[in-house]
């Protein structure tokens, strides 16, 4: 059995790079792709947006129902195994992805990308709260955080920079990186194993977990095309109720459960994740919101998109790493509720000045930069005060929990910004979406504030 050491002559900041390298990559493709489905549709003969939509829908369906699994078997068998797995199954798929001439082949390629992230996020996030010294984790988290904020939010800029060139590149650029963090992954990762449970873990609870979250994510994603009311919407949200009662009798009885029910006794670790998922909303439509506005209301190319919304990532990495001398004294859910308000004040900001007339300096720049702000002091904290208090061998399943919760509230935050703006995006629908983005956030400072309360006890 491994010690809880770092592996010996492994710098931690060399496997930090590693970590939040692949961490990046994985949630740079959520939102890469965005920019270039027009292109892909035009490349492969498709140009009905409800089947292009599945290059997008695939991914964020399987990747939300494979995340706690993953990092439950990662708990069992080694996260660094996991990780290794996740990451070669991700930049497979990325190569795949970018030979292909068939839109339902690179679906069913995005669907491994998916697998592949959903083994190598949690089990990222699990290796630092595992391998890295205890006197680094706290600033170690928030630097990995922050490498998936910044991921999110550079997509689209980033993907409007190589569809200029090509399509194909947004998922070959995947392929070099993945390839190097492959093989400095396999050198300098510590084995680290936990688990001294010889037991599988309950694979049926697993399996009903996948599908409880695949027919949510499915009912999210798709409500919007086949009508909140329809006969397949009804079915989805059906039985994802049903599979998720099934779910938790099933891991209250059995002997070693996918996701120990105890784990949401602890009321940091429970406040954490409800703040995180109110707060993924409240971005998931922002972020969304913006593109659209731009590229819809202002007419503006995907280039100037992208470029559009690059200040918020860099106010992002300013504020989580650049200020964290001056926060890291303060309580969590003080910082937390801060950050959140932020994003909530930064939306309606742009929502009060939104015109149809183009002027991003006055009317969406300010409060671009104030929810980057935001997200830098929010997010990393949350994620932290999340991760407190999981015991070594909960790591890589604690963080699946945290990204599923994420993911989950992202999806849905798109599927209710899609609702909110209907067929144009007009002004009116854009400020509508914009304050309800506000309210959720306003949520997350409500329910980040008890974190602070519970970390004294």
């Amino acid at each position: 059995m491994s010690s809880n050491r770092p592996a010996r002559h492994v710098h931690p900041n060399a496997l930090l790079v590693i970590l939040c390298t692949a961490t990046f990559m994985s949630s740079l493709d959520v939102f890469i792709v965005n920019v270039g489905l027009r292109a892909i549709g035009a490349d492969v003969g498709q140009s009905a947006l409800a089947n292009l939509s599945w290059v997008l829908n695939a991914y964020a369906i399987v990747f939300a129902a494979l995340l706690v699994l993953a990092g439950r078997l990662a708990d069992r068998y080694g996260n660094k195994q996991f990780f290794l797995l996740g990451l070669a199954l991700f930049t497979a798929g990325s190569l795949g992805c970018a030979l292909s001439n068939d839109l339902w082949f690179i679906v069913g390629l995005r669907c491994l990308q998916a697998v592949g992230a959903a083994a190598l996020v949690p089990t990222s996030l699990g290796l630092i709260l595992t391998a890295i010294p205890a006197e680094r984790r706290a600033h170690s988290i928030q630097i990995w955080a922050v490498s998936g904020s910044i991921g999110a939010a550079a997509g689209p800029a980033l993907g409007g920079l190589l569809v200029q060139l090509s399509w194909r590149w947004i998922f070959l650029l995947n392929v070099p990186i993945g390839v190097a963090a492959l093989v400095a992954a396999t050198l300098l990762t510590p084995d680290l194993r936990h688990s001294r449970d010889p037991r599988v873990p309950d694979l049926l609870g697993g399996a009903l977990l996948m599908v409880a979250i695949g027919a949510l994510a499915l009912a999210l994603v798709q409500g919007p095309g086949w009508g909140w009311s329809s006969g397949r919407t009804d079915v989805a949200f059906a039985v994802a109720v049903v599979a998720t009662a099934l779910f938790l009798v099933r891991s209250a009885r059995a002997a070693v459960p996918v996701i120990d029910l105890h784990l949401f006794r602890d009321a940091g670790f429970a406040w954490a994740n409800i703040a995180n998922f109110f707060l993924a909303i409240s971005f998931g439509m922002q972020l969304l919101g913006l593109v659209l506005w731009l590229q819809e209301g202002w007419g503006w190319s995907a280039l100037s998109t992208g470029l559009g919304i690059a200040p918020g990532p860099v106010m992002v990495s300013v504020t989580a790493i650049g200020l964290r001398r001056y926060t890291k004294g303060l309580p969590a859910g003080l910082v937390a509720a801060v950050g959140a308000g932020l994003m909530g004040a930064g939306g309606v900001l742009i929502g009060t000045r939104l015109g149809v007339e183009a002027d991003y300096v006055g009317q969406v720049l300010p409060g671009w930069l104030v929810i980057g702000a935001g997200v830098g002091f929010a997010l990393p904290t949350l994620v932290g005060a999340a991760s407190r208090g999981l015991a070594p061998h909960q790591t890589s399943t604690g963080s699946a929990i945290v990204q599923m919760g994420r993911q989950i509230g992202s999806v849905l935050g798109v599927a209710l910004l899609v609702v909110i703006l209907g067929s144009t995006v007009s002004r009116q629908h854009a400020v509508t979406a914009w304050w309800w983005a506000g309210g959720f956030a306003l949520i997350a400072v409500v329910t980040a504030i008890p974190i602070s309360a519970v970390s004294r006890r």
